[in-house]
């Protein structure tokens, strides 16, 4: 069941070659510890080009492809739908904006910032020693989908969608996720590198959760992917300026 649920994720999550059926996407949506599991394994994929010994710049640049490469623009797409969201008045008229797909000054600078977030991250994170990187880069990865499994065990749907189905999750399934999780925190060292860096993941999480709540009515589809994608940047970000301090 869990190996299945797994599956699933990653089918969702993103773009490696697993398969795709509606047994695993269903053990997917009632397991809230396949999304962190899914995590460790992203994020091992997204460490990989900082681990060669190039050019800040070029490990940048490879880092934002296989980002994208690896999960896709579906989530960095529910970015795009907030930020043309946020720029609106009115939960109905932000909800219409989102399913438009004419692209907005908001969506815009929201995927430039972020664009420009993660390659100054990845700029941060080759400076650092190879074991210090790979950790970073999985505790974030694993922090961004422990969120994404707090807004479907905690979450009310903002209408029928994609997003309504994944909140189908339980407190108790959110726990195991927790668990499942605690191993991420554990890679970093000193401790409290890891603390900060999972920490900072959720309470991005959080922040979406609770804007999509007073601005939108509810949790979307595009309400997780910003969430994912804000929350991995924030905690790179964190994860290297708590490990130069501590």
């Amino acid at each position: 069941m869990v190996l299945t649920a797994v599956r699933g994720a990653l089918g969702f999550l993103s773009r490696l070659p697993i398969g795709h059926d509606e047994a695993a996407w269903d053990a997917f949506r009632h397991t809230s510890a396949a999304f962190p599991l899914a995590g460790y394994v992203i994020g091992a994929f997204l460490a990989v080009p900082l681990l060669f010994p190039l050019p800040a710049s070029i490990g940048a640049a490879l880092f934002l492809v296989t980002v994208y490469g690896v999960t896709g623009i579906n989530h960095i797409d529910g970015l795009a739908d907030l930020g043309d969201a946020a720029v609106v008045h009115g939960a109905e008229k932000r909800r219409a904006v989102m399913k438009d797909t004419d692209v907005g000054v908001g969506a815009l600078l929201a995927v430039s910032l972020l664009i420009a977030g993660l390659a100054l991250a990845a700029v941060e994170l080759v400076a650092l020693p190879l074991g210090t990187i790979v950790a970073i880069v999985i505790t974030a990865e694993v922090s961004a989908k422990l969120g994404m499994a707090g807004l479907a065990a905690f979450g009310s749907p903002a209408h029928e969608g994609l997003g309504s189905q994944l909140i189908e999750q339980t407190p108790r399934g959110f726990i195991i996720a927790v668990i499942v999780s605690i191993p991420a925190v554990a890679l970093l060292w000193p401790p409290l590198v890891g603390i900060v860096t999972m920490s900072a993941g959720l309470l991005t999480t959080a922040t979406v959760g609770q804007w999509s709540r007073s601005w939108l009515g509810g949790v979307s589809g595009d309400v997780f992917g910003a969430a994912n994608e804000l929350s991995r940047l924030v905690a790179l970000h964190v994860g290297v300026v708590t490990w130069t301090l501590f």
